[in-house]
């Protein structure tokens, strides 16, 4: 595509109504966008980040994260973000990785799951959170996606997670379906996946967590959910709630036998 046709293609589409040739044109240069911003991930910066955490003593107890189990065995970061949200026996609870590398930051490090559940994005041991997600979901770039919906805890999750998807809430009466139920949907130069379809789910989840460059920000599922409710101008979910995490087993379990190709670069 000529540098002319990609510009007035992307103009078009900031402005919306595009149809036609024209259509096909805009979904070209947006990839093509799309494509160009992968090519130079600044998440790589934050999966670097991660990576040194992991293996820092830090909190009261000066220990590091490398006896964290994430479901495959002590220290075994390696596919394991692609068979997450999990149930685990030491919790007694469903946990997407997030919640699982709280009780690790926890039990390993002495440091209370309450600073990063209260805390901020970005800033503080929430911010390092962050850094540790992207280094372990980078271990699973190019996995299949494989969540457990056999186990009964984890399919009671999925439940949730779909009951929840669905639920309206809020004064304009929104729910994750309002934007994400339907093909061929899209805001600005985002897409927006049908996540009631394993090839919507499948996109979605296999490149979350991402790299957000229109404000230069790396997001994690939770800050991307959390902005979800913000944007249906309802309640602030908790940070590592049942809610959270039951969405994120129904988007995954949705996505099942796609590939991991995260930390992605978004809009």
């Amino acid at each position: 595509m000529k540098k002319g046709i990609a510009t007035a293609a992307l103009t078009a589409a900031i402005a919306g109504g595009v149809t036609g040739a024209l259509a096909d044109d805009t979904a070209a240069a947006l990839e093509q966008y799309r494509q160009m911003i992968q090519d130079s991930n600044p998440a790589e910066l934050n999966e670097m980040a991660g990576e040194e955490l992991w293996v820092t003593p830090r909190g009261p107890k000066n220990a590091t994260l490398e006896q964290c189990d994430l479901g495959l065995g002590p220290g075994v970061v390696e596919g394991a973000y692609a068979q997450m949200p999990r149930y685990f026996e030491d919790t007694g609870r469903v946990q997407d990785l997030e919640s699982r590398l709280m009780t690790c930051m926890e039990t390993l490090q002495g440091i209370p799951s309450e600073e990063i559940i209260n805390g901020k994005f970005r800033q503080g041991e929430r911010g390092k959170v962050a850094d540790l997600v992207a280094y372990v979901v980078g271990q699973s770039r190019g996995a299949k996606i494989q969540v457990d919906l056999d186990h009964p805890k984890v399919k009671e999750m999925f439940e949730l997670g779909k009951q929840a998807f669905w639920y309206r809430s809020g004064p304009m009466d929104f729910a994750c379906a309002t934007c994400h139920a339907t093909d061929g949907e899209r805001i600005r130069m985002q897409d927006l996946p049908n996540l009631t379809k394993h090839e919507g789910a499948a996109a979605a989840w296999g490149s979350w967590p991402a790299y957000r460059v229109s404000n230069s920000q790396f997001w994690t599922m939770q800050h991307r959910l959390n902005d979800c409710y913000r944007q249906q101008r309802t309640a602030e979910p908790i940070y590592g709630s049942d809610i959270t995490i039951a969405l994120s087993v129904y988007m995954a379990g949705m996505a099942n036998g796609g590939t991991m190709n995260a930390p992605a670069a978004k809009r």
